[in-house]
């Protein structure tokens, strides 16, 4: 399968998780509103996933799948196994340790993650008690992520990208089926949302071991002390710990940047938080579709090609995903400049969400279009370091970025508002991308192929004809107003992205650009 056609495979399943996603949270905000057990369920369930993206998806993720990729490329597939098994054993044995401690002391996680839940007593008791619960889907959820990286050295995207699909499917399930169960035998309606999010992860992890099972690559945990000592005395496993050192304290930084936000946030106008928590909904749409899709593609691949020793490969695929990022997500960031209203008013203006809402979420969504390409390239140019087995760099740069982006943050936010703080990301993830990309360059690990300069000019020119259009859309309708008519409101909605993509590839098309060599590669 070409590069191009797993992309798309992960991109077209990514959708789904994500239109699902936005399912799970319309049905739960109306099955439950806002609330004091609402705010628990939402603490509860960030703690696990907190942790999922440091063990699991994160700095796991980072570390193992180059590992393995090296080792399937140098020491065959039999020894490969052996590198499985013993990952997964270590990985089992901390997700107890860590799954044990956390039920212990889910009381001082609440407490720390969301200190005013205990203004309300029957609140803060919820969150602890669902907490307990939620805590051990940490655990299938790293395992999960250790399938996912196996299947997808294997070429096996389609199920690690299908499996999140599970998990909201689950929830929605628990809020339209399980909360009036709940509510017939006198418990708390809140608690099906946990039962559904343990399922959910329990399903995950099912579906990835079957379809290990059928390559023949299922993981066989050690369960006595003998085989923990061997299986962290192994070279590929100390390998794999080493690079999740500086992974870990990546994702922190990643993490501690959007605590330092939201406590800035909730400093500025009432509803900041929330108007940002939406733009970053609309956000993720792009970024999961282009960026998520092609990082998990490459990895791997860059990886094989590294431990290979073949450095054309290597840096022709780092170039074809640059080339697809130009391509794809500038139109996509035009679009979230001079489209946001109307993106925001057809997606959350109804009940309780006001014309100034709409506003406010639209300024914060233009802050992530601007730095829409460089949130995207990252994912692209990340993936070159980690596939040479190099960490620490990627985290240089994500320090030395969120000194920048607060920094930003001092200049802007008195002038922007809530704004200023999605803008100052955008421009961070821009000079983040682009230190990562210098990096590259002066290592020689990337060689720009030829035909930079006109490809980017034709880029340009087609995203100036569809920046006319957007404009035009956006001045032609007036979309706050429609807000009774939805169904129209979303036709028209359909119709303008539907044009923007004519009036962009047909403009691609006619600067004489062969979009053949994406398929192709």
């Amino acid at each position: 399968m070409s590069l191009f056609k797993s992309a798309s495979v992960v991109s077209l399943l990514t959708l789904a998780s994500r239109i699902t996603g936005l399912v799970r949270e319309l049905l739960i905000a109306s099955t439950f509103g806002a609330s004091a057990l609402t705010d628990a369920f939402n603490v509860a369930f960030r703690i696990p996933n907190l942790f999922r993206r440091f063990f699991g998806e994160g700095a796991f993720s980072q570390a193992f799948v180059p590992v393995l990729a090296a080792s399937k490329a140098q020491h065959g597939e039999a020894a490969t196994q052996v590198l499985i098994d013993r990952a997964a054993t270590v990985l089992s044995w901390a997700l107890m340790v860590l799954s044990i401690i956390g039920v212990a002391a889910a009381p001082a996680l609440v407490w720390a993650m969301a200190g005013g839940l205990q203004q309300n007593p029957r609140g803060f008791e919820v969150a602890v008690l669902m907490t307990r619960w939620m805590f051990p889907y940490i655990a299938f959820m790293s395992l999960v992520a250790l399938a996912a990286g196996v299947l997808n050295t294997w070429k096996r995207f389609a199920v690690p990208a299908a499996t999140p699909v599970l998990l909201n499917l689950c929830m929605i399930a628990a809020a339209w089926l399980g909360a009036p169960w709940f509510r017939t035998l006198g418990l708390e309606p809140i608690y099906a949302l946990a039962g559904g999010v343990l399922l959910g992860g329990v399903l995950q992890l099912g579906v990835q071991l079957l379809a290990l099972r059928k390559l023949g690559l299922t993981p066989h945990i050690g369960l006595r002390w003998s085989a923990l000592r061997l299986a962290w005395a192994d070279p590929g496993t100390k390998n794999i710990l080493k690079l999740m050192g500086p992974a870990l304290l990546g994702v922190s930084v990643a993490h501690i940047s959007m605590l330092i936000n939201t406590q800035i946030a909730s400093r500025l106008a009432t509803g900041s938080v929330s108007w940002i928590t939406y733009a970053d909904r609309l956000m993720e749409f792009p970024t999961a579709l282009l960026g998520v899709a092609m990082g998990v593609v490459l990895m791997p691949q860059l990886a094989a090609a590294r431990a290979a020793g073949d450095t054309g490969k290597y840096s022709a695929m780092l170039d074809w995903g640059l080339r697809l990022v130009v391509l794809l997500a500038v139109p996509c960031a035009v679009a979230l400049i001079a489209f946001a209203k109307p993106l925001v008013a057809v997606l959350y203006h109804y009940g309780a969400m006001t014309d100034f809402d709409v506003q406010q979420i639209t300024y914060a969504l233009m802050g992530w279009g601007v730095g829409l390409i460089g949130i995207v390239a990252i994912k692209v140019l990340a993936p070159g370091y980690y596939a040479n087995h190099d960490t620490k760099t990627p985290l240089t740069i994500a320090v030395a970025v969120l000194v920048i982006t607060q920094q930003l943050n001092i200049a802007l936010v008195p002038v922007f508002a809530h704004a200023a703080l999605t803008l100052s990301i955008g421009i961070g993830a821009m000079i983040n991308a682009g230190w990562l990309l210098v990096g590259l360059l002066q290592r020689g690990s990337y060689k720009p192929e030829p035909g930079w300069g006109v490809f980017v000019l034709q880029v340009i020119a087609a995203c100036a004809l569809l920046t006319v259009f957007l404009m035009w859309a956006n001045n032609a309708v007036s979309w706050t107003q429609l807000r009774s008519e939805s169904f129209k409101r979303i036709l028209l909605l359909a119709l303008v992205l539907i044009g923007s993509g004519a009036i962009y590839f047909a403009s691609i098309w006619a600067t004489g650009l062969k979009l053949r060599q994406f398929l192709r590669r």
